[in-house]
């Protein structure tokens, strides 16, 4: 499997991206499409994803994962020009951090796995598609050290076990933004006292026929 075999599939995810709000260039874009040559090269030997069609590749890993970055610049606002930590919790293949780092090279984003096999296929992938800002850590999340100003996770855990295990690593004025599908109320209900849950939103994501928001969420000061 080549970036030649899933080039046919650009023009998705050329519109996939600008129904998002989110501009890709051309170094950008050929570089989602090695990405997703990748994974489907890794996946005959490893089980990184149950996606096994290109063009499901394409929507539900990388356009599904775009769909963060224009709502977290919104919520960022003048900050998302700084340069910052992203912490991608339960990587597997490098959704979304992967999509992060590639959109957001002034980011320096860090993806972490307990499976070594994933892990290792984010450092190739960094490597083979030349983005230095993109890092990966074998490790369980909460034995890891380090310090972020983001922490996100896509299909993780609960909200109250994303934000447990990752409490030591997020700043005092970091924010956590989880990628769900139905609005979790019950998980909502059930975070602990001193972690606020200040917005949800709903996406549309194209070429997705499933509901998704992001679930934000920050320290009570």
């Amino acid at each position: 499997m080549t970036t030649a075999d899933v080039h046919a599939f650009l023009p998705t995810l050329r519109q996939g991206a600008a129904e998002l709000g989110v501009s890709l260039d051309s170094a950008a874009a050929e570089r989602l499409l090695a990405y997703v040559a990748l994974i489907a090269r890794w996946n005959k030997v490893y089980n990184l994803t149950a996606l096994r069609a290109l063009d499901q590749m394409i929507t539900h890993h990388v356009i599904d994962s775009l769909a963060l970055i224009p709502p977290l610049r919104v919520v960022l606002g003048h900050k998302a020009e700084e340069q910052l930590s992203v912490l991608d919790v339960g990587s597997g293949g490098g959704m979304p951090g992967v999509m992060v780092a590639t959109v957001c090279p002034g980011w320096q984003v860090t993806c972490v796995d307990a499976v070594a096999k994933k892990s290792t296929f984010i450092r190739q992938v960094s490597a083979e598609l030349g983005l230095k800002n993109l890092n990966a850590v074998h490790s369980r999340v909460e034995q890891m050290p380090g310090s972020f100003d983001i922490i996100t996770s896509r299909a993780f855990a609960s909200l109250a076990d994303f934000v447990s295990l990752t409490r030591h690593l997020l700043r005092p004025d970091g924010l956590w933004v989880a990628m769900k599908g139905v609005e979790p109320f019950d998980e909502i209900a059930a975070l602990p006292p001193d972690i606020e849950m200040f917005h949800v939103e709903h996406l549309q994501v194209p070429g997705v026929d499933a509901r998704r928001c992001l679930v934000w969420m920050r320290k009570v000061k």
